[in-house]
């Protein structure tokens, strides 16, 4: 099954856009020619199985993965260009990843707020040639304190726990401002408060104008706002659309290889092996 979610005013800006995207790694491809288009605004989660290309697609968009080239033609776009400068890029898209908390938790010493002033200049460390002026320290400050952070500004990084750490690197992607947020599994180790408290989080900063691309298995990570859903399987899109549309016990269980039934509470939803 394969529909595809219409945009409703082809005039808005593009977010994302691969056209006929390829990826080969070792002797596998991992995308086959995956073509979607995320509008900026348009909140969405890429749902699918591990090993369906989700990490994949995140590393595309982050430029540490590259298609395979087509001559005269831009597979992966974003913001509508083919090309950008990393800090420009960030200015615009926040990327939140768990190989961040791992990284910025080994840098010895590492403060919250210089956790977060790295993302002024895409770092991952604060080099000594490097000028931090009072308008960084300034951003800095707004991004915890839009998180509900600004208690930990002081304390290392090394020391916080999953839910203290996913706090910061929202903060560190927000310190410059962007107009989205590409998210891979964000709730990841985080224990039942502390997941509800970061979708919370989530919840606010949609409602505060920042576009959401959520990149997950896990439906219940799927907050209300977020109106479209792109399902993977084995590389390719397996269904697109509306999230009501694509939620479906029939949908979910090709897409993981098992049984399963979606269950919705309110606005949520949840699913149970059969």
């Amino acid at each position: 099954m394969s529909t595809v979610a219409e945009v409703s005013d082809e005039t808005e800006l593009p977010l994302i856009e691969l056209d006929r995207a390829s990826v080969v790694r070792g002797e596998s491809t991992v995308l086959h020619e995956l073509s979607l288009r995320v509008a900026l605004g348009q909140h969405t989660a890429i749902l699918g199985a591990n090993g369906c290309g989700k990490s994949t697609f995140i590393k595309l968009i982050d430029r540490e993965l590259y298609p395979l080239a087509r001559e005269g033609e831009a597979p992966v776009k974003v913001f509508g260009q083919q090309r950008w400068n990393v800090q420009e890029l960030r200015n615009r898209l926040g990327v939140v990843t768990n190989d961040l908390t791992r990284d910025l938790q080994e840098m010895y010493r590492l403060s919250v707020e210089d956790a977060v002033l790295t993302g002024c200049f895409a770092t991952l460390v604060l080099h000594p040639d490097v000028e931090i002026t009072a308008e960084h320290r300034q951003r800095a400050g707004e991004a915890l304190a839009r998180v509900g952070a600004t208690a930990l500004a002081r304390r290392q990084c090394a020391e916080l726990s999953t839910g203290e750490m996913r706090r910061v690197l929202i903060a560190r992607a927000l310190v410059n401002r962007p107009q989205a947020l590409l998210l891979d599994e964000p709730t990841t180790g985080l224990d039942l408060v502390a997941q509800q408290r970061f979708l919370d989080l989530l919840r606010e900063l949609a409602r505060q104008g920042v576009t959401l691309v959520l990149v997950t298995h896990h439906i219940e990570e799927i907050v209300p706002e977020i109106g479209r859903v792109i399902l993977l399987r084995e590389g390719r899109v397996l269904a697109d659309g509306a999230r009501d549309e694509v939620l479906t016990s029939a949908n979910l269980s090709q897409a993981y290889g098992g049984a399963l039934r979606v269950e919705r509470s309110g606005e949520r939803f949840q699913v149970a092996l059969l």
